[in-house]
């Protein structure tokens, strides 16, 4: 009897090992990503197979134009902080596709805009401290068979300002290019 469970627990272990080498979401990567109004620096780290964490800072941008007036743009600071689940990684890393975390996700985005500056070209620009809430669903796809890529977004949710006890319908559409740092 306990060479049967001596044997079990050896499969057991085997299989374990195999499982956790065909990985789906890849263990700690370092993007530097760039889109039309921003650039980011983020961190994802694995939970979990299909699960990661990612963690981002950089500046997030907008512009205001108007007929009769000058164009307006700023660039704020931003903090993201969003679990993913890349529901289809597992498929692709079985077609030999490079990972890099490249598939499908859904996420629930935590996005904080704090007061601290804003670079702008007008004088005293103001963006309040604001939190925003949207769950996402988006792609991530490698560029060719470089750490190259491109990453789309679409969500909606809710933007909660601090100062103020105040709260709007928030939307986030991003389109971004980006490198992989291993």
């Amino acid at each position: 009897m306990t060479k049967i469970n001596y044997t079990l627990l050896i499969l057991l272990i085997s299989c374990l090992s195999v499982a956790s080498q065909n990985t789906g979401v890849e263990k700690d990567i370092y993007n530097l990503q760039t889109g039309f109004l921003g650039i980011w620096l983020n961190h994802e780290h694995r939970l979990l197979n299909q699960i990661s964490l990612r963690s981002e800072i950089g500046f997030d941008g907008g512009f205001y134009a108007c007929s009769g007036c000058r164009t307006e743009y700023v660039l704020t600071p931003a903090i993201t902080l969003e679990p993913r689940w890349y529901y289809n990684i597992n498929k692709r890393n079985a077609k030999n596709k490079k990972s890099n975390n490249s598939a499908n996700f859904v996420t629930l985005g935590i996005d904080y805009h704090p007061n601290w500056f804003v670079i702008s070209n007008y004088d005293n620009v103001f963006v309040p401290n604001q939190v925003a809430i949207i769950p996402k669903w988006g792609i991530r796809r490698n560029i060719g068979n470089s750490n190259f890529n491109y990453e789309a977004g679409i969500g909606i949710g809710r933007r909660f300002y601090l100062d103020k006890n105040f709260s709007d319908t928030a939307a986030d559409l991003h389109l971004r290019i980006g490198y992989t740092f291993k």
